[in-house]
């Protein structure tokens, strides 16, 4: 199941941004980050895709959407213009970024690639 994050619980559980510069994930599993928006139709294509592979993925990575309108300085932070945006972050090195209505073997190639997580 897909965590909604607010700013506060994004500090705790992905990237404290307000104390560290250099990016340092808080997770103990890969995780990807959705931004969004509710009147985004795109964002809502994705979002049933998301919750499969939340399932699919149990155990293995965490799945987060975060609120555009509602955190909006989340969204500045990471610089997110268009939506939906989601953010790879693996346990170790940087994040990647990807924009669009992502199609769900695309995730899965980005979990398996990026995220360095087999099914």
């Amino acid at each position: 199941m897909a965590e909604q994050l607010t700013k506060e619980t994004f500090k705790e559980k992905v990237f404290d941004f307000e104390t560290e510069k250099d990016w340092n994930y808080k997770g103990e599993l890969p995780c990807i980050v959705d931004f969004y928006a509710d009147w985004c139709m795109p964002c809502k294509m994705v979002a049933p895709v998301l919750e499969d592979l939340s399932k699919e993925y149990d155990g293995k990575l965490h799945v987060y959407k975060v609120d555009t309108e509602n955190e909006q300085e989340l969204a500045a932070i990471f610089g997110i213009q268009s939506i939906p945006s989601l953010l790879f972050v693996p346990l170790e090195g940087k994040p990647q970024m990807a924009m669009g209505a992502l199609p769900k073997e695309s995730f899965k190639n980005a979990i398996r690639d990026v995220l360095n997580v087999k099914n």
